[in-house]
């Protein structure tokens, strides 16, 4: 429970011109049983990141109401001692909702939340509920006394293509509380490093730290398309094509490609970088091989 609210670290590590480490997994839904989710806690926690995030389920699936985001959120920093970020999303939650979460979240020890807005549940098509943006969460995080954290789109998010609006929408953030800022995964390390300078160049003075994540299959990258709008380069497309009836030799080769966007973001002098671990030690393990030990 002594663990430091992750927007102080990160802050610190920026003045120490260090860049940070983190890695995201997903909640104990489905076949991820909570033994399973201790295992892959025990796995990232080994390699000493500067925090974990705990997702909740996508595609509207879940805000965390349930606790199983908030549990192994205090589970890791409880039996690992590694800071934790717990995601909340806010799409079709009441208010009343969100204060038994952060409640439970205070009861537990958890002192940093990842304020998202979050997927429609599936067969909604309007939204309902107290909250429109994620921007209308972070007062009341702030006001429980949470280190907030929030979500940028390198691309734009996929409901808003123009940038600009999008660097509105950043700033709106920061000014509700946000204490940092997690990208959305991208592909191309132009498109980050473009919209990082973007931001500082809007005022975002927070820490900006950069998502990757390693492509594993055709099918995972596909949904990755579909979901967050991401574009792919010409070099992973060509990586798709070469290894298509491969299925073993992709995954290697997107895990490659991946620690060379976070080899070129640590060059580029990145406040941190984020890897979207999907629950997987080898892909862990790879990006703190180039993301020197501290």
């Amino acid at each position: 429970m002594g663990c430091e609210a992750v927007g102080r670290m990160l802050n610190e590590a920026r003045r120490a011109a260090r860049p940070t480490l983190s890695f995201e997994m997903f909640p104990p839904k489905g076949v991820l049983t909570v033994e399973r989710a201790r295992e892959v806690a025990s796995e990232l926690a080994v390699l000493r990141p500067d925090f974990v995030s705990v997702t909740c389920s996508a595609g509207g699936g879940g805000n965390g109401s349930d606790g199983a985001t908030t549990a192994i959120a205090a589970m890791i920093q409880d039996e690992f001692a590694v800071a934790s970020v717990a995601h909340l999303t806010c799409v079709g939650a009441t208010r009343q909702t969100v204060a038994d979460t952060l409640a439970d979240m205070q009861a537990r020890g958890v002192r940093t939340v990842m304020a998202l807005r979050g997927d429609l549940p599936e067969g909604v098509s309007e939204h309902h509920g107290d909250y429109e943006l994620a921007c209308d969460l972070i007062p009341e995080l702030k006001e429980a006394g949470f280190c907030a954290g929030a979500a940028a789109y390198p691309e734009g998010h996929i409901t808003c293509t123009d940038r600009r609006t999008s660097l509105e929408h950043l700033k709106a953030k920061q000014a509700a509380g946000a204490d940092f800022f997690v990208t959305q995964l991208a592909f191309d390390n132009e498109d980050i490093l473009q919209f990082v300078d973007a931001a500082r160049r809007a005022r975002i003075t927070v820490p900006i730290v950069c998502g990757v994540m390693p492509f594993v299959s055709k099918s995972q990258i596909t949904r990755m398309v579909f979901l967050c709008g991401a574009s792919l380069p010409s070099p992973v497309i060509k990586l798709l094509a070469r290894y298509e009836n491969d299925p073993a030799s992709l995954a290697q080769a997107g895990i490659e490609y991946a620690c060379g966007q976070l080899e070129g973001l640590v060059a580029e002098g990145v406040d941190g970088v984020h890897v979207y671990t999907m629950n997987r030690a080898d892909v862990a393990r790879a990006a703190r091989e180039v993301v020197a030990t501290r």
